[in-house]
């Protein structure tokens, strides 16, 4: 029987980009318009120039779903060599790209078995699931196996970020103009989360170190973990970056945490001085011991 093959969109963020190729996965492009010029996601332009352009004070680039289409010849050229397939993709809540993926299926029924999983999640924790699942793909396991660990992974996902400017956050609608001026006049960084596949706030804090000290208190509530990760808008380490590590450090002696950029979906909605952190929650006491010394799980 034919491995499941396993399809993901383009804001999946992997620690190891070499497991994309290794695991078998396939990544349909977000198409990204700054402007009158539009590109593809990773093959025309990345994550590094999206954020450059981001930080030099360009408006947030439209993130452009991949398309019916796009989703359909992607099934149509697997379906030469599979006939299992499992679709991994980002929230539902954040664009229409579930939808596409569901759509396109229909242009194969009766000759490929396809589901469609949405995360409820993005970026790196959209990664986590996705390399676990490919993994699993790659035993051997059956289409039906893969989508019930995929199911069962979901809900051990999650991320809190710490935004630093309200300008993004305002106009992405995750705040009122009024809290965004109060906001910036006070001071305020926002945390927030994603719930059920949504952006919202959680806390607030008045200076850098507050706002590490309550993604700490977001992170030690777990009592095991199995993967962590740093996400940010630059490849550069900088000072708050540096202030996270050491305290990861204190808490998690044998825990890595490595830096990863954000993605453009992310970065439109918080900006690029946005820093967060995504976790995928253990489930027995040795997670810790395994994490991602073996990126491809």
């Amino acid at each position: 029987m034919a491995k499941v093959r396993v399809i993901t969109d383009s804001n999946a963020r992997f620690e190891n980009p070499h497991v994309v190729k290794q695991l078998n996965i396939t990544v349909v492009p977000n198409l990204i318009r700054f402007g009158k010029e539009t590109w593809e996601e990773d093959s025309d332009i990345d994550s590094q120039a999206i954020l450059e352009r981001l930080r030099a004070g360009m408006e947030p680039p439209e993130v452009i779903s991949p398309s019916v289409e796009a989703f359909g010849e992607v099934y149509e050229d697997l379906s030469r060599t599979t006939d299992q397939m499992l679709v991994v993709v980002h929230s539902q809540n954040f664009s229409d790209t579930f939808a596409h993926a569901q759509t396109a299926r229909s242009g194969l029924l009766g000759r490929c078995e396809i589901t469609v999983i949405d995360s409820r999640t993005t970026s790196a924790c959209l990664g986590y699931l996705v390399e676990a699942t490919a993994a699993a793909a790659q035993a051997n396991q059956p289409l039906e196996s893969v989508v019930h660990l995929a199911r069962g992974i979901v809900p051990r996902l999650y991320s809190v970020f710490y935004v630093n400017k309200l300008d993004s956050i305002q106009k992405a609608g995750l705040i009122e103009q009024t809290q965004s001026i109060l906001g910036a006049m006070l001071e305020i960084k926002p945390l927030l989360t994603i719930e059920d596949g949504t952006l919202i706030t959680m806390e607030k804090a008045r200076t850098h170190a507050r706002a590490i000290d309550k993604m700490m208190e977001f992170v030690c509530e777990f009592t095991h973990i199995e993967r962590l990760c740093i996400l940010q808008g630059t490849r550069r380490i900088t000072e708050t970056t540096r202030m996270l590590q050491d305290r990861l450090a204190l808490e998690f002696a044998r825990m890595q945490a490595p830096v990863m950029l954000l993605d453009p979906l992310l970065a439109a909605r918080l900006g690029p001085e946005c820093m967060g952190m995504a976790i995928l929650e253990g489930t027995g006491q040795d997670s810790l011991d395994h994490l991602h010394s073996n990126p491809g799980m």
